[in-house]
């Protein structure tokens, strides 16, 4: 199993999920906009080629999720990865802006 960390960065109105796995000197990201502090818009999961199929974009998502969860925010997915990953987990349907 690869190790993952996820961390959050956060600005004003916007923001990322970073994804880095040891030993890999590249990193993941989940990019993301907030227009209304209820509300988070996943835009675009990025992942290098060779982090690929190894759960590197859901850790990422999950990350999201968890947040939504414990912070209070619905999600809006527009990043075709991230609809997905809502439509395969009904149990994330309470978060979905």
């Amino acid at each position: 199993m690869t190790k993952v960390t996820v961390t959050r960065e956060l600005q004003a109105e916007r923001g990322r999920y970073v994804a880095r796995v040891e030993g890999f000197p590249g990193e993941a990201e989940l990019t993301f906009s907030r227009t209304d502090p209820s509300i988070v818009i996943a835009h675009h999961t990025g992942t290098p080629a060779a982090l690929r199929g190894q759960g590197v974009a859901t850790a990422l998502v999950e990350r999201l999720v968890a947040d939504a969860r414990t912070e209070g925010f619905k999600i809006r997915p527009i990043c075709p990865f991230v609809v997905a990953l809502f439509d395969r987990h009904p149990d994330w349907s309470d978060l979905r802006a």
